[in-house]
């Protein structure tokens, strides 16, 4: 329509939050906090390379975020989630924009491989598939047959298995534009 304002795809900033954590809240509700795939996250930076947000007109409409895992102790892998669209926007494509565009950045930094607990009638459109039983463990309680994963690099998921736990470490770019490698100390979690 020629009324209607752009949307806008961009990477997710520190300044982004609390309309991030606001989205999670109407999106999600409190039980997410229950969930294993929280755990995995508890703190690690709240944003990472990978985060995507869509916005219109200085207004966030849906988030993702994507966290540096390992798995049986090797790094290049991501955990996908959570994924929140402000419910005002259901349904209009934002969830599946962001997770492209999260797997697209996610692919020029050499990234193998992406994992995801979820439905694999919605997810498994999108490229994932599921995990043989046992082959990724999470630290806590979660159905094996949601685990799910997508290969950035072909025969990536025949080669890992084990624990996933989140990175200690984050990668990023200096003003430079060399790679860096910080500690993890950021205590903010965007899911409060």
């Amino acid at each position: 329509q020629a009324n209607q304002k752009p949307i806008r795809i961009r990477s997710a900033r520190h300044e982004d939050l609390h309309a991030i954590a606001d989205t999670h809240r109407r999106a999600l509700g409190p039980g997410r906090f229950a969930l294993t795939a929280y755990r995995v996250r508890e703190g690690t930076p709240p944003i990472s390379d990978y985060c995507q947000v869509a916005e219109c007109d200085n207004k966030l409409l849906a988030a993702v975020r994507f966290t540096p895992v390992t798995i049986g102790g090797q790094h290049g892998a991501l955990l996908l989630g959570p994924i929140a669209v402000d419910p005002d926007y259901l349904n209009k494509g934002f969830g599946r924009a962001l997770i492209d565009a999260g797997i697209a950045a996610a692919r020029k930094r050499g990234v193998q491989l992406v994992v995801l607990v979820g439905d694999s009638s919605y997810y498994g459109r999108l490229g994932f598939s599921p995990v043989p039983p046992g082959q990724i463990e999470f630290p806590g309680p979660v159905n094996t047959a949601r685990i799910l994963a997508m290969e950035l690099s072909a025969g990536t998921l025949t080669k890992v298995s084990g624990a996933l736990r989140a990175s200690t470490q984050r990668t990023g770019h200096d003003k430079n534009g060399s790679n860096t490698v910080t500690p993890d100390t950021t205590q903010l979690e965007w899911e409060r």
